[in-house]
């Protein structure tokens, strides 16, 4: 068995192998259409059944209203409320008839749909929380019993971040979920006084918002905790929302007339505008970067590990701002270093283990900074490559540095099946090539396999890298993506699997997939073999 050191220390070394998969992507057949917090105990087990020891989710972080995209925050602290399992709420046996049947049956049909439906879910949802919170404030609130006494401690340990979240949420449906920017100017520009009589006017919808972030933690420590030896690991992402509970709260420490992107590469010409208001990183830096220091301490609180999304961005920021010609910020080399360097040692001064997202077009002390502070970056088989030598040569896994993370892919790449289709003959051979690879005796010009699938995985378990993650599409050779970058549409982030995730353990086709890998992740030498 893997040891059970304290959260984050055990994948602070030796080897390890898991997979990527969104937690809205692994409903069971009683989850309501989307996966939900208890799920991930079910998804564990078939990890554990394929010698893979963590799983990778992307955000949790509560969406926009009508979005999709877990990039796109109310809040950086938040658990999207759609995750909750309402049949694990203890108040809901109570109040479970005031589902109309159109509403049961939408989640009936949610269940079954192909992809997940984040309205319909969400609003019945909303529904069967009100519900239960107002049973919850009848019978308990106030009443000096355990369950307010466990509560009141909830909100007192979180305070430090829930306190404005929920007046923001309360404040936001009162506003009718206009941007903050756009409601009276009291509770705009946080009047004290404002502030304190939205306090005590919503005090029923702060309650409610306060409940369902309770009810979120106690789900989710109880799954962490019956997932383990399978640790979790987070994303933590570079912005949130100009719209978020955090951007409202801390408005001197962000440029809301600008936005952050990125300058043009491999996935747009012209570059990206994401929309979201960048730091002001001089004010940042003269506050500590305190709030960069609680996201990390949240983080902290709820995985093993989290990867740093968009790492460069925390050491040069791409600025759009009218009236000024697009660039980054700091401008000067030595200044970015600087305070990516000390945004690092902010990440790596907790329990959990931080990894980085440093792929792209990113400057040479990057990886430099990363590698001094022994912080893993990821090492994507298909890109890793000699560019400075004739043919471009792949650079032979088993050379991967210890401190970095192997993988197929990422959320935003084409799947291991689509490149491997996609990819020019000159690139198969060169991929060929790899010492790693001779032995399975490949053709440049075969198809798809399973058989190609299993080569190219051996090779990446067998990379020098202390982790190694997988998405699950690339585990099965699945070709279904998660996100296209830069689209906006009704497919992006809604994928899930093509059998409830209890079925993952007894199917004998996905049994037979987690033998196999469990074979691999031996030979390896990963999950502690």
């Amino acid at each position: 068995m893997p040891d059970r050191a304290a959260p984050g220390q055990r994948f602070a070394g030796g080897r390890h192998a898991g997979s990527l998969v969104p937690l809205f992507s692994i409903p069971s057949r009683h989850s309501w259409g989307s996966g939900e917090i208890p799920d991930l105990v079910t998804f564990a087990r078939w990890l554990e059944l394929a010698g893979l020891d963590f799983v990778q989710l992307l955000p949790l972080n509560e969406m926009q209203d009508g979005q999709s995209s877990p990039y796109s925050a109310l809040s950086a602290m938040a658990v999207d409320p759609i995750f909750i399992a309402v049949d694990h709420i203890p108040e809901w046996s109570a109040v479970a008839g005031v589902l109309s049947g159109d509403d049961r049956r939408a989640i009936d049909r949610a269940r079954v749909a192909g992809r997940v439906d984040y309205d319909v879910i969400r609003a019945v949802k909303t529904r069967a929380f009100r519900a239960a919170f107002d049973h919850f404030a009848a019978t308990h609130l106030n009443r000096g019993d355990d369950t307010d006494y466990a509560f009141a401690a909830f909100c007192d340990r979180e305070r430090w971040w829930l306190h404005e979240y929920a007046l923001f949420r309360a404040l936001h449906d009162e506003n009718q979920r206009r941007h903050w920017r756009d409601w009276d100017a009291g509770v705009r520009d946080r009047d004290p006084s404002a502030l304190a009589a939205a306090r005590a006017r919503l005090g029923h919808e702060v309650g409610y918002y306060s409940y369902l972030q309770w009810i979120a933690d106690v789900q989710w420590q109880a799954a962490r905790a019956a997932a383990a030896p399978v640790g979790v690991f987070g994303d933590f992402p570079f912005m949130v929302s100009g719209h978020s509970a955090d951007v409202w709260a801390r408005q001197h420490e962000f440029d809301l007339e600008a936005s952050v992107g990125t300058p043009p590469d491999a996935f747009s010409a012209t570059g990206q505008d994401w929309g979201l208001p960048p730091y002001r990183w001089d004010v940042v830096e003269a506050g500590g970067f305190q709030w960069l220091r609680d996201r990390t301490r949240r983080f902290a609180a709820l995985y093993d590990a989290f990867r740093i999304d968009h790492l460069i961005g925390f050491f040069r920021t791409y600025v759009r701002k009218p009236g000024h010609p697009p660039g980054f910020w700091p401008a000067a080399e030595d200044q970015q270093r600087a305070m990516g360097e000390r945004l690092l040692s902010v990440f790596a001064s907790d329990r959990a283990t931080p990894f980085a997202e440093d792929l792209g077009t990113v400057p040479d002390y990057l990886r430099v900074s990363l590698a001094a502070r022994g912080i893993p970056g990821m090492k994507v088989l298909r890109w890793e490559r000699d560019w400075h030598r004739d043919g471009h040569p792949f650079l032979e896994p088993s050379g991967y540095a210890e401190a970095s993370v192997a993988t197929t892919g990422t959320h935003d790449t084409e799947t291991l099946a689509e490149w491997w289709d996609a990819a020019e003959p000159d690139e198969r051979r060169a991929l060929l090539a790899l010492q790693a690879l001779r032995s399975a005796q490949l053709a440049a010009d075969e198809p798809f396999s399973d058989r190609v699938r299993d080569a190219l995985l051996a090779v990446l378990f067998g990379a020098g890298s202390r982790l190694v993650i997988v998405p699950l599409q690339d585990l099965f050779g699945w070709r279904d993506r998660i996100n296209v970058p830069a689209v906006v549409d009704d497919v992006n982030w809604t994928w899930r699997l093509p059998m409830p995730v209890e079925d993952l353990s007894t199917a004998p086709g996905s049994v037979a997939r987690a033998r196999g890998l469990a074979d691999l992740a031996q030979r390896s030498r990963r999950k502690g073999f």
